[in-house]
């Protein structure tokens, strides 16, 4: 029996939760999968509850679980507690940190039934499959020191620590290769190599690993050219690999290619897959409750979990076939909706891929 825990998280973060659910429950039934769920909390939800954003009950769930489905954290608020360290963002970091989860694989893809959602022409679009890998427990994001400081002047300081080590960037390189290998074997690395000497290691490290994979064509380019080329000539790249705040700006720049970012999906793994699955979206505090969000990056992140983390790749290709039937049928939540088109609830879009599975 697999345990997968369930932290629905805030704001729209329960509604899309509640969609995935229904069809990871269809693809149970369909595929006679053994699989149990268990809820927890993880953010805001959980300082409400617990008085941490990431409590020693939740801790203890996701270290037992074998994979875990996230919705999303965070909301205005909780946007004035004063203390960084229990602000919901701390517990997402707590959590991908604990557990290792370092490689991060955000997919864009265009559905060809959204080409016309795209904010660039369908011409530079069509056909459009990106990965990108972000290194995800490292970097800015965590690097010490980092805090708040008074100058000399009075005048108050903050400070951020940017840096990699060899084994950090190793692995994650390793991760990016590979799935180069079973893609289209092209792997561009993103770096500031001109001006940052944490991504000159990144770069050289890179290079180095290069050798061990003769079937992948490894190239680099500076991040703000990478952001630049990304909305110039996006079907340029096959696999993108970078750090952890490049990929936090440019998975969220490509996601837009593909029409909204509420189509994609993401995995966060550790060295032996266990990861968590979670839509690249935010909390969306401005439409919760309202019924209107989209459900499908939730629903094809359990397909990417039914694949990485459960090896059950039938009933994953079975949910993203079902999902490419349901905007076939031109069902539409209010985000990918263009005239012509049925707009639907976020409910009704979840039960519509119920029926097509």
């Amino acid at each position: 029996m697999k345990k997968i825990l369930v932290l629905p998280g805030d704001g729209i973060g329960p509604e899309i939760v509640a969609e995935a659910l229904k069809v990871l429950d269809k693809v149970k039934e369909k595929f006679n999968l053994a699989i149990e769920t268990e809820e927890g909390v993880l953010g805001g939800a959980a300082i409400d509850a617990e008085g941490h954003p990431y409590p020693e009950v939740t801790q203890k769930q996701a270290l037992a679980a074998d994979a875990i489905l996230l919705g999303a954290v965070g909301g205005p608020k909780w946007d004035k507690i004063e203390d960084i360290t229990i602000r919901p963002e701390k517990g997402l970091l707590g959590i991908r940190s604990q557990l290792e989860l370092f490689s991060n694989l955000r997919p864009a893809i265009l559905y060809p039934q959204l080409a016309d959602a795209s904010s660039l022409k369908p011409e530079i679009v069509s056909g459009l499959d990106i990965l990108i890998v972000r290194e995800l427990t490292g970097g800015i994001y965590f690097g010490t020191p980092r805090g708040f400081r008074e100058l000399e002047n009075g005048a108050k300081e903050g400070f951020n620590t940017y840096k990699y080590s060899e084994p950090e960037i190793e692995r994650i390189g390793r991760s990016a290769f590979e799935a180069a290998k079973k893609r289209g074997g092209k792997l561009c690395s993103v770096d500031k190599a001109n001006v940052l000497e944490a991504t000159i290691l990144w770069r050289e490290v890179m290079d180095r690993l290069a050798p061990e994979y003769p079937e992948v064509e490894l190239s680099h380019m500076y991040v703000d050219n990478a952001a630049m080329q990304l909305v110039r000539a996006p079907k340029q790249f096959d696999v993108m690999v970078t750090g952890n705040m490049f990929g936090d700006i440019l998975s969220d720049c490509a996601a837009m290619l593909t029409g909204s970012i509420g189509m994609l999906p993401s995995a966060s793994l550790d060295k032996n897959n266990k990861g968590m699955y979670e839509p690249i979206h935010g909390s969306a505090p401005d439409i919760a409750g309202q019924g209107i969000a989209n459900p499908l990056a939730t629903i094809l992140s359990v397909a990417m979990m039914l694949r990485y983390s459960l090896d059950e790749a039938e009933a994953a290709n079975a949910i993203e076939k079902a999902v490419s039937d349901v905007l076939d049928q031109n069902l539409r939540t209010a985000d990918i909706y263009s005239e012509g088109m049925k707009k639907v609830s976020t409910s009704e879009m979840g039960a519509a891929v119920v029926a097509a599975l």
